[in-house]
């Protein structure tokens, strides 16, 4: 099946984006970032940033931005026949457009991969097809996804935690 990510959840002021790989089809069907109620991205953002969890999906975007933390896939489109990273058909990956998001957010500069997939198709499909900043500095987190599961969610935190430093840095 073909499908389409969503588009950036960013502001002009961001300076941290954190990139997945394509949304899983529970976040598709709900129109939001990490929908799954197992992923563990929002109950890290309410864990790093102090986000209550009962907060709304639109104004967790809101805070978020207001942290200057942006949210965005690297995929724009491609063939998955289920939720897993490892069911997209790699030849059929369209990455979004960076040239564009990076224009309208100068401020950033770190970017954070949620999970290895991310890290690699932005390596294959965004850094050697696209022209992309020089100020931009890459970390790999483990995968928030709950497919994830070989990893303690504690050390999964620690981990995620360098978002909150990152956001101070310029």
């Amino acid at each position: 099946m073909l499908v389409h990510s969503f588009p950036p959840a960013i502001n002009a002021n961001c300076r941290v984006l954190i990139l997945g790989s394509m949304p899983g089809r529970r976040s598709l069907e709900m129109q939001q970032y990490y929908a799954h109620p197992q992923n563990l991205f929002w109950p890290f953002m309410s864990a790093i940033f102090n986000i209550p969890a009962d907060t709304t999906y639109p104004d967790r975007l809101v805070l978020m931005q207001q942290y200057g933390v942006g949210i965005w896939d690297v995929l724009k489109e491609c063939f998955r026949a289920g939720s897993l990273d490892g069911d997209i058909t790699e030849n059929s990956i369209v990455a979004n457009d960076f040239g564009s998001l990076f224009a309208h957010a100068p401020h950033i500069h770190h970017i954070f991969f949620n999970g290895s997939k991310a890290e690699q198709a932005f390596r294959r499909h965004v850094l050697k097809q696209q022209a992309i900043p020089a100020r931009l500095q890459f970390h790999k987190l483990p995968s928030t996804s709950p497919a994830n599961a070989s990893i303690k969610k504690e050390v999964k935190l620690a981990q995620w935690r360098q978002i909150a430093a990152a956001t101070l840095m310029v």
